[in-house]
């Protein structure tokens, strides 16, 4: 794997830099940029599909996830909306809510672990963010309200409840509305080590002018307009949802996912469906406001519905990362059979406009390559890895440098170690990017220089031999929770390499080879392919002037033959 992102890394800034000359409009993939994909918990829709009802159930299901997480590292994303509250549920052991029935096919019937601490471990194994996806106002069916059982909300919370059509809601205009999303935030901070907290549903429902909050209005509505007094009560939730997170964990990024269209524009309507006035979101005043990190606008629609709402979004994203989410499902047969240039196109316009990264709704339908999205994806737009959107934070002090970077032989590998970073303990800890090139020093600045991101260990395994023999030059930072870079710390692995080697090749001046003590009566020198290109009698000096430029393996040669590899050199 490491050899591939090398390789490719130097080929496609080749290509990208030849299409560039020729005027060739593909914006470069840049170094930063949130990739997510949304994970549907809902009725098992993208997982679990097995239910933990039993061991064997419960390691097929964790399974059934590692699955999932590698197959969104290698399509190089680096983030995951997690459904997290369901509707009026949850997937992990709440003091406020009971367990959906996604997990283990009953409502309320716990699984046997947690799986929301497990999707944490995993995805940051992998390098990849873990946002809680809060599905807010909806709670469930009326015929499913007696199966949520008695920590449903329904039964803890009667007065913020409301029904509307066949299921309940919460009322946003009950000012403790509020206050019980809020609850569940800080539980969720407090309890986790999430990298974000993610609003869906923050929002009046379909047909809001049927929904039925006569008696709040009358109550709270203060004299004004209920269109403004509605846009009220979701921008009071948010606002307390947010402080409520940044009161436990200030580089959580809290984020949203309001309607596509804000509002309708002075050349093109939104037909009524539109966040401000259709169900009151007020999204690009949260923005102003700064109660929101980042926004993922549900842009489930195409040509002259995207294009114009795209640019309006960011027109007016106050410096803050405003993520479209693409409605993949859209190329499906049996939705609207979209062709995947529209995909594509939508695609390369965000990214030209400079908007901060693409989301896809939902996971299953990435998965399913639907019009081979999934290849172009990971061999076309994301041919290297990148790093999240950066979010604001309260002080603007990076995070330390990684400490001495060196290159270490292990066995029958070769692995990258650093020193953690001195300040790594502070605001949540620190993660680590890799940087290789040719260039000397490696330029951290280029997206195609990035090998790994959001590594939490202190360590990444290479390819020694490859790096050396094409002059791979290597570099380490230091990134917090907020997404902010140290300065790097470097290290030379190449033949130019100046005075660092890895650790394990064998030491040498120029012209003559210092040999460990070993029991043999000969040496050999052997090339990449195998072949011995030198013998000498046993020395602990050996001189190496007359080999050609390379990388070789030193062996004793004994008796019929006999021969154990001693260590590389490069010369």
């Amino acid at each position: 794997m490491t050899k591939r992102y090398i390789l490719l890394a130097l080929c496609m800034g080749l290509l990208l830099s030849q299409l560039q000359a020729q005027g060739i409009g593909m914006p470069s993939p840049p170094k930063r940029e949130t990739r997510a994909v949304w994970l549907t918990t809902y009725g098992g829709l993208d997982w679990p599909k097995n239910k933990a009802v039993d061991a064997a159930g419960v390691e097929a299901q964790k399974e059934e996830l590692r699955r999932i997480l590698d197959r969104v590292k290698e399509a190089n994303l680096n983030t995951v909306l997690l459904q997290t509250r369901v509707r009026g549920s949850v997937i992990y052991p709440s003091a406020i809510e009971p367990w959906d029935g996604c997990l283990t096919g009953t409502a309320g019937r716990a699984p046997g672990y947690d799986p929301l601490a497990f999707a944490v471990e995993e995805c940051h194994k992998r390098g990849l963010e873990l946002h809680a996806w809060l599905v807010a106002i909806p709670c469930f069916k009326v015929s499913a309200a007696r199966r949520a059982g008695a920590k449903s909300v329904l039964n803890t919370h009667r007065d913020l409840c409301v029904r509307h059509g066949d299921s309940w809601y919460l009322d946003p205009g009950v000012p403790g509305t509020a206050a019980y999303l809020a609850s569940i935030c800080r539980e969720i901070a407090a309890g986790y080590d999430v990298d974000g907290i993610h609003f869906d549903y923050i929002r009046y429902p379909e047909h809001a002018g049927r929904f039925n909050d006569r008696a709040s209005y009358r109550k709270y509505g203060g004299g004004a307009s209920k269109a403004d007094w509605r846009r009220g009560n979701i921008t009071r939730c948010v606002r307390e949802m947010y402080q409520s997170i940044k009161a436990v964990k200030p580089w959580v990024k809290v984020s949203s996912s309001p309607i596509g269209k804000f509002s309708d524009l002075s050349r093109y309507s939104s037909y009524a469906w539109n966040a401000y006035a259709a169900v009151y979101q007020d999204a690009q005043g949260w923005l102003r406001e700064g109660i929101q990190d980042l926004l993922f606008p549900m842009m489930y629609f195409r040509d002259n519905h995207f294009y114009p709402f795209a640019l309006d979004w960011k027109e007016n994203d106050c410096g803050r990362p405003v993520v479209p989410g693409l409605g993949i499902y859209m190329l499906g047969p049996k939705e609207q059979d979209w062709p995947l240039t529209d995909v594509t196109r939508e695609l390369y316009f965000v990214r030209a406009i400079g908007l901060g990264g693409q989301a896809y709704f939902r996971y299953a339908h990435l998965d399913g390559n639907l019009k081979g999205l999934f290849d172009f994806l990971k061999e076309m737009y994301y041919p290297f890895p990148s790093l999240p959107a950066e979010v604001a934070a309260a002080d603007s002090f990076p995070p330390a440098s990684p400490g001495r970077l060196r290159g270490c032989r292990e066995a029958s590998r070769y692995v990258l170690r650093w020193d953690s970073a001195a300040t790594a303990s502070r605001n949540g800890g620190v993660r680590y990017n890799v940087y290789a090139s040719r260039a000397v020093p490696a330029d951290v600045a280029s997206a195609e220089n990035l090998v790994a991101a959001g590594l939490d260990s202190c360590s990444f395994p290479v390819d020694g031999v490859f790096c050396a023999l094409n002059d791979v030059h290597f570099a380490v930072t230091a990134m917090d929770r907020f997404g902010r870079e140290s300065a790097p710390v470097r290290f030379s692995a190449g033949l130019s390499g100046g005075s660092e080697s890895f650790e394990g090749f064998l030491p040498h001046a120029s012209d003559t080879l210092s040999v460990p003590l070993q029991d043999t009566p000969y040496l050999a020198v052997v090339d990449l392919y195998g072949r011995i290109v030198a013998t000498a009698p046993y020395s602990r000096r050996l001189s190496i002037a007359r080999l050609p430029r390379g990388v070789y393996q030193l062996r004793t040669l004994g008796k019929e033959g006999r021969s154990v590899g001693i260590g590389y050199f490069v010369k």
